[in-house]
């Protein structure tokens, strides 16, 4: 394929990237809004984002065996579709169930479109030039949704939260149709077939713990037998894995060190950070009592300085390797974290803001040249497998994080004043509990990176 027919396809499955991954956070500022009109907990409110993470991290292990079965251009334009129907869905529906069921369709289409574009430039590109292109992509899986609260923010003030569902259910109709001219198949497609016994094992598990972990406060007995369900099923489909010989997702490349310790940091920074943004919003318009357009601007420096540096970082990376980059990142994540420990009144909204600028900048040194590092170190015929493990398993963290640290809040929260769901002390107590999640983080990348290198 010449270089700009392979830029053409990289373009349009990075646009398709950028749609699908906005949609991922934007709820995020919205959550606020939809509770005061649907007449939502904050802790039912949160299954909006927390189950588009858990479709998203079931989805991405089926990546693998579709990027193997069918061509790019069928996937890509199947994914997009999916995507935009369960938009123009959620913008329709009335209820939360309607809502929560367009953005299970969302996470269908767009658990696809990522792990598809990095396989796509792993593929293409050579290795020199890989770690620029990963960066590009950060602005899609890194900086849109860190972006998106703000842009949101904006909208919804001006048009209300259901218009974000549908100038995002009209975009990603307009990329299906340029798609069906500009995407062509870069991997060779085999007929294999597909495990079913290991897709229920794999949907099961990670739905009881997820749902396990989200509901430990209201149905502690509940929680518990989910939770031990769902280990079981994971471990069954684990061992199910290792022994096959045609499996539906090669666990076998954790054995390899380097893309092992590039899939724990990813975990490790997703948890933090989907958690973090959605309680970012909940802190500046609940606790605050400021509004969506104050949460906007408050997020808005950082979200432009993480946009702009995920590119430098991807050819940082291709330069000088990714022990600087891992380090710096893990450390001011690990600060901005700190820092909202002492935030204590709406006087306080100027250093919210120099906070969250820092979390983005560590967010952007760390989140795509750590995937990069560790999918260099596999052969060309597990990239798909290499991609599926580290979206799937990271966004399972994202997921996770989200649901515990919620969960965390409003206990806090309660404990400190029963009436209330949501006060400085329940957040402070949940970045306290982040900080310390950072600070593993970054002795993992000092510790571990190093020996690696």
């Amino acid at each position: 394929m010449t270089t700009k027919k392979a830029n053409l396809v990289f373009t349009t499955l990075l646009t398709g990237a950028i749609v699908t991954s906005l949609l991922q956070t934007s709820l995020t500022t919205a959550l606020p809004k939809i509770m005061q009109e649907l007449s939502l907990t904050a802790l039912k409110a949160q299954w909006l984002t927390s189950a588009f993470s858990l479709a998203m991290a079931i989805m991405v292990p089926i990546s693998a065996y579709l990027i193997k079965r069918y061509t790019t251009r069928q996937i890509f334009i199947s994914s997009m579709i999916l995507f935009s129907f369960g938009s123009l869905l959620s913008w329709y529906g009335s209820n939360f169930t309607v809502l929560l069921l367009g953005r299970i369709f969302q996470a269908l289409g767009s658990g696809i479109v990522l792990p598809l574009t990095q396989v796509v430039i792993m593929t293409l590109y050579p290795t020199e030039k890989q770690g620029t292109a990963m960066g590009i992509l950060g602005l899609a899986s890194g900086a849109a949704p860190v972006i998106a609260p703000t842009l949101t923010g904006i909208v919804i003030d001006s048009w209300g939260w259901r218009s974000i569902f549908l100038i995002t259910g009209i975009i990603s109709l307009v990329i299906v149709i340029f798609a069906t001219f500009s995407v062509k198949n870069v991997s060779p497609v085999n007929k294999i077939q597909l495990d079913y016994v290991s897709l229920l094992l794999c949907i099961g598990g990670l739905t009881g713990i997820l749902v396990g972990l989200s509901s430990i406060s209201t149905n502690l007995y509940e929680s518990i037998i989910l939770l031990v369900i769902g280990i079981i099923l994971i471990f069954i489909f684990s061992r199910r894995q290792i022994s096959s010989d045609l499996p539906f997702l090669n666990l076998k490349i954790l054995k390899n060190s380097k893309f092992r310790m590039a899939v724990i940091i990813s975990m490790l920074l997703y948890a933090v950070m989907m958690g973090s943004s959605t309680i970012y919003p909940i802190l500046v318009q609940t606790v605050m009592k400021k509004s969506a357009v104050v949460s906007a601007l408050i997020m808005l420096p950082g979200s432009l300085a993480m946009a702009l540096i995920n590119p430098l970082t991807g050819m940082f990376y291709d330069r000088f390797g990714i022990n600087k980059l891992a380090i710096s990142g893990s450390l001011l994540i690990m600060i901005s974290c700190f820092g909202i420990t002492f935030i204590n009144s709406t006087r306080d909204v100027f250093l919210l803001g120099i906070l969250y600028l820092l979390r983005l900048l560590g967010v952007g040194c760390l989140m795509m040249p750590i995937v990069t590092w560790g999918m260099q170190s596999l052969p060309e015929e597990e990239m798909a497998n290499g991609t599926a493990i580290i979206t799937a398993l990271r966004t399972l963290s994202g997921a996770l994080g989200t649901a515990v640290f919620m969960e965390v809040m409003t206990s806090a929260s309660h404990f400190y004043n029963a009436n209330s769901t949501a006060n400085y002390y329940g957040v402070k107590f949940t970045f306290k509990i982040m900080t310390l999640l950072a600070l593993i983080q970054l002795i993992v990348s000092i510790i571990g990176l190093r020996k690696k290198q």
